[in-house]
């Protein structure tokens, strides 16, 4: 009797410690929770969510739009930020910025009026735009002068750095600690950057015809997800930059995102009008663990990091039996 009760407890916890690597594992139910309908004229590209200000910025080609996150309104609009992609904030200095592709230029605004309040020049065609904790530099990706525009906030009259890389430069991340990478999207490359010394410090290929667009980062475990248009995801070790994993992703790819708390990477399929889903299922093994549908056009995202909601841009319905331009909320059921 005491062998049996024995094996009973053993295959307990045997059964136990499964489920629970089992849920470790587990994809998460991520689905479309809401959309908001925003309307409005222009184009969208990358979206700047600032969780403490619980504020999304909306890219819109001449204009960026501001939206309550807490309430899913229209706040303000910030003109005359022509070909405008994406939105970078400095939080000490209270300041936004924004790269005017078509302007060669970077607008500096005001976070509580929204009122620009000075013009920097930048390179040619000012793409995605970050700001980078370690250096607290701004960092703007110049798509076609192939270089990248560094902005002091705290000294905006002083005149900024020049960072030579090459290539058509897509969207950018950092690693909180001195080094910032970007996709180069004609050299199928990802570049890593040394932000305090404003240097090139390596050349990561891919592999030919990967077009990278999207970048994502996990910090704990350094990794970067490089979303790209061939419909594959690499998955490169962030401090030395060996390729990890290569998985197979949706198309129309130009926005990627990681979120901690799930511990998923995601990816943007504009075309499909699906998110892909990339979780590590166990050590070095990467795999799209769930593909929830959003709408087709929505191709960047970003992360709410108070919600852990992803939020992408794109058509929606308007609630009449049409559509209009708004953001789609995707989150856990």
């Amino acid at each position: 009797m005491r062998s049996i009760l024995l094996l009973m407890a053993i295959t307990g916890l045997i059964v136990s410690t499964q489920a629970t690597a089992a849920e470790d594992t587990a994809a998460p139910a991520l689905k479309v929770l809401k959309t908001l309908p925003l309307g409005g004229e222009g184009r969208w590209d990358y979206l700047c969510a600032d969780a403490s200000g619980e504020r999304l910025y909306v890219p819109r080609s001449t204009h960026v739009q501001v939206v309550d996150l807490e309430s899913g309104k229209l706040v303000g609009d910030i003109p005359n930020t022509t070909g405008v992609h994406g939105v970078a904030l400095a939080p000490d200095q209270n300041l936004g910025f924004s790269s005017n592709g078509r302007d060669n230029s970077v607008s500096v605004f005001d976070l509580k009026t929204l009122k620009e309040i000075k013009r920097i020049k930048a390179g040619k065609n000012p793409d995605a735009i970050m700001f980078d904790p370690a250096s607290k530099h701004i960092f703007a990706f110049n798509h076609s002068g192939g270089d990248v525009t560094v902005i002091d906030p705290a000294a905006l009259d002083q005149a900024t750095t020049t960072i030579p890389v090459g290539g058509a430069l897509e969207y950018g991340v950092n690693d909180g600690a001195g080094h910032v990478f970007v996709n180069v999207e004609d050299k199928g490359e990802v570049v890593e950057i040394d932000s305090k010394e404003n240097k090139v410090l390596a050349h990561w290929p891919l592999e030919k015809g990967a077009t990278p667009t999207g970048l994502a980062i996990d910090l704990d475990h350094h990794r970067l997800f490089s979303g790209c248009g061939n419909q594959k995801m690499y998955v490169l070790d962030s401090e030395s930059g060996k390729l990890l994993a290569t998985v197979g992703v949706g198309n129309g790819v130009d926005g990627a995102a990681y979120d901690p708390t799930l511990g998923v990477a995601m990816s943007a399929n504009g075309r499909d009008g699906t998110i892909s889903v990339v979780k590590e299922t166990s050590p070095g093994k990467f795999e799209v663990v769930q593909t929830p549908k959003t709408f087709t056009g929505a191709k960047t995202m970003t992360i709410d990091a108070k919600t852990h909601h992803a939020l992408l841009p794109c058509n929606v319905p308007d609630g009449k039996g049409g559509q209009t331009f708004g953001i789609v909320i995707v989150g856990k059921e």
